[in-house]
């Protein structure tokens, strides 16, 4: 097998076909999760299933999985390989690679007369971006058994619709219970999302340990009065409030000596009126740290800093978690394989910590899992520029391809 590789044309292609379904009237790109576009990237992604020769299953929550296995090894537990298709608002094409590459790979083995002692599966699942539907990498969330389907079900989209009913209505509502399948092991390939592979001119990375992620929405309520005849002293500004409690996360963050990183992302001011002193203002906080102590730490920050602002800026200020996730460490023997496969390929390859969310930190949970990463042009994405040339996406599925196939015969 160490003379085997994928078909790049034929991964390239696919990845650029449903890099074109599901653009607006723009040209965006906006899979979003159960809408309408995304139905058209999971009825394409099925096809392609069904045209190398698996067995497709769906969930409740609308996971989709490509199920390769035969008489002799359909008792074992599947060595899967997954991510996602869903995208952001205006994104870019690569979100798709590890789906891709999966079937890439399993394809690529059974053209060669690979003979898997245990089942090989390509996982594409639900709503891993979360724009739509709060929390993000959501369907294998439910699948690892983080999240009651139920639950997650019944979750409104920031478009009021409801997610059951729209997995329904977009035909995509299966019946299996998530879970149904207990993966041997779990492996993701993925575009970094970030500069460091490109900066120093490494091939891969092998992701040994993932950030924890910390999401809050922070509701801050002041009083609105008129702009003009209104004293500074005499205010009680909600916004004035937000502002002050964005500079104190990013100052505290930049002058951090660790990896912690602080974002707001959205922010909303009411009335939102030029000449009236805002009422309310909402914003959300996202903290992340790969070491948990470090990221509670951040966390008390905020909160301490909260009380003290609610006293100075005469205001009142609530807080809701909307996800809280551990920092994760990967399977080291899956890690060390991933390594083992870039050097017998002749590819540099350096060990890293991913600063994204993605669905391995959740099926960890319940399987030895890893991931694996490429380059990203200038570390752009979720944005139409994100770019990782083709060689570079051959040279990640080739080494999927390894992984998979060792993993396989175990």
């Amino acid at each position: 097998m160490s003379n085997l590789t994928i078909n790049a044309d034929r991964l390239i292609g696919h990845i650029e076909e449903l890099g074109r379904l599901g653009r607006d009237g723009q040209g965006r790109l906006v899979r979003v999760a159960a809408s309408d576009m995304d139905r058209l990237g999971r009825d394409r992604l099925v096809a392609w299933l069904q045209e190398a020769g698996l067995d497709v299953a769906v969930d409740r929550i609308g996971n989709i999985f490509g199920i390769w296995k035969d008489d002799t090894n359909a008792g074992q537990a599947p060595v899967m390989l997954g991510s996602h298709i869903d995208t952001v608002i205006d994104a870019g094409i690569y979100g798709c690679y590890g789906v891709l590459a999966g079937l890439e790979a399993i394809e690529s083995l059974k053209e060669a007369g690979f003979a898997p002692a245990r089942p090989i599966v390509v996982a594409a699942f639900t709503n891993e971006e979360g724009v739509r539907y709060a929390p993000d990498m959501m369907g294998s969330l439910v699948y690892a058994g983080g999240l009651d389907v139920e639950e997650a079900l019944a979750t409104v989209g920031t478009d009021g619709s409801v997610l059951g009913k729209e997995l329904e209505r977009i035909g995509y509502a299966g019946p299996h219970e998530p879970g149904f399948l207990e993966p041997h092991a779990y492996v993701e390939l993925h575009v970094e999302q970030g500069p460091v592979l490109e900066r120093e001119g490494i091939a891969l990375g092998a992701v040994e340990n993932l950030q924890g992620i910390s999401w809050q929405r922070i509701t801050i309520e002041g009083v609105a009065n008129h702009a003009g005849t209104t004293p500074m002293a005499m205010r009680s500004d909600a916004g004035v409030a937000a502002a002050r409690a964005i500079v104190f996360l990013a100052d505290r963050a930049a002058a951090s000596p660790t990896p912690t990183v602080a974002t707001v992302g959205t922010i909303a001011f009411e009335p939102n009126a030029i000449d009236v002193i805002p009422s309310r203002a909402t914003f959300t906080v996202d903290l992340r740290d790969p070491d948990e102590a470090r990221l509670g730490e951040e966390e008390a920050a905020l909160a301490a800093f909260l009380r003290g602002l609610a006293t100075s800026a005469n205001v009142s200020i609530r807080t809701e978690r909307l996800a809280r996730f551990a920092p994760v460490t990967f399977d080291p023997r899956i890690v060390s394989l991933i390594e083992d496969c870039a050097l017998a390929n002749s590819f540099s390859c350096r060990r890293m910590t991913s600063g994204a969310g993605h669905d391995a930190q959740m099926i960890a949970r319940v399987a030895p899992s890893a991931m694996i990463f490429v380059p990203s042009r200038d570390g752009i994405s979720h944005n139409p520029a994100e770019f990782t040339a083709a060689g570079h996406l051959a040279a990640g599925a080739n080494i999927l391809l390894g992984v998979a196939a060792r993993l396989a015969a175990d």
